[in-house]
């Protein structure tokens, strides 16, 4: 198993690298985040998944062990592959994956594309005690229906369920509690 690379960037692609080792070219898949902050020519060094099937290596790589280590539980989900597990990593940062656990919302997974319902419920259902709230930044309490109002009032305006996630705990605690005032303030957050 190939656990760790190191090179240099040879290629950029939407969902991809390739990454230059001792005169090869490593076609790696990679979340979208991590391939839009690189640039050709720099050094990486990625913590690597390697799927084998009967006509094919495909190499899958995290700039953190943890990233890949939520990578490999969305694998044990079934009905999940490596290209959604993938998609889900490119979408929801871990801390937002671990939030939607704690707080038992499969409706952020079904945000991802490829993710439908009741895949959705399968991913939360399988990580729930493989993932615990240990690490999020703030308190994991439940999130209140407002605010669950505003996340999908913003989700359905385009932003994606980390950003709008960013921008309801932006909100002042103290900030009145109505749906409309709530997003008002969210979206004041990204105009900012």
């Amino acid at each position: 198993m190939i656990a760790s690379i190191t090179g240099e960037v040879l290629e950029i692609g939407e969902d991809f690298l390739v990454v230059g080792i001792g005169g090869l070219g490593l076609r790696v898949f990679v979340p979208a985040p991590l391939a839009d902050r690189m640039e050709i020519g720099e050094k990486i060094f990625l913590h690597t998944h390697l799927v084998v099937r009967e006509d094919s290596l495909t190499l899958y790589g995290f700039d953190t062990g943890e990233i890949r280590h939520f990578y490999t539980l969305m694998l044990g989900v079934n009905g999940i592959g490596p290209r959604t597990a993938l998609s889900v990593l490119s979408i929801l940062s871990p801390d937002a994956i671990r939030r939607a656990v704690v707080n038992e919302q499969a409706d952020v997974f079904s945000r991802v594309p490829g993710v439908g319902r009741k895949t959705a419920q399968k991913i939360l259902l399988h990580l729930q005690g493989r993932i615990s709230g240990e690490g999020l930044l703030e308190p994991t309490s439940r999130m209140s229906d407002v605010e669950a109002e505003v996340l999908s009032a913003l989700t359905a305006l385009g932003y994606s369920v980390v950003e709008a996630q960013a921008a309801i705990q932006a909100i002042p605690r103290d900030a009145p509690q109505e749906v409309e005032e709530r997003l008002r303030m969210a979206l004041q957050y990204f105009s900012t």
